[in-house]
């Protein structure tokens, strides 16, 4: 497994699917989501017992890691897509996945790169910094610069130490702080 690639897709999916909440009705994002979650449940249980399914079992193999369940990233993704969408604004969920997005990869892509400095979960202070600058400038596109910051720091500190699937924690610790800032 190539850990980079495996965050290159991470991140153009993650922006994609944050994209496609905040250009599509709510609805329909959700419809969508679900219908992602119900097939990759089936493929996933596919893979899991041995079957050989064209296309997704080389990508599985390729961009998944060894120790993990057959697409556990990629449902976890979705899983908190649906509900951000459930709880909050898609405006914010938006948001929330741009983070999940882009702090997720550029906090491993970086630690991977330049971590020397492990500081918990085997994590990176140069990965956990990187990730902070880069999503707090991307997000300063979005929201002003102090919440951006804010969200960056909280999220990251969020995904430092949780014990929890990173896909899971991240977005909806996002919506939290973009709903509770001004």
């Amino acid at each position: 497994m190539n850990e980079s690639l495996r965050q290159v897709v991470h991140l153009v999916f993650g922006l994609g699917i944050a994209a496609f909440v905040l250009l599509f009705d709510r609805d329909l994002t959700l419809s969508v989501l679900i219908l992602t979650l119900f097939v990759g449940f089936l493929l996933s249980d596919a893979v899991s017992r041995g079957y050989t399914i064209p296309v997704v079992s080389a990508v599985i193999t390729g961009l998944e890691r060894r120790d993990a369940a057959p697409g556990k990233g990629a449902l976890f993704f979705a899983l908190s897509a649906v509900f951000c969408l459930v709880f909050f604004t898609k405006e914010i969920v938006f948001v929330g996945l741009v983070v999940l997005s882009l702090l997720d990869s550029i906090t491993t892509l970086a630690g991977v790169r330049f971590g020397r400095n492990r500081i918990y979960n085997s994590k990176s202070l140069e990965g956990t910094l990187a990730g902070v600058v880069v999503t707090a400038a991307a997000l300063c596109l979005l929201v002003p610069p102090a919440v951006a910051l804010v969200t960056a720091t909280v999220t990251a500190f969020a995904e430092l130490v949780s014990p929890v699937d990173d896909n899971l924690v991240i977005p909806v610790v996002a919506c939290l702080v973009l709903t509770a800032l001004p």
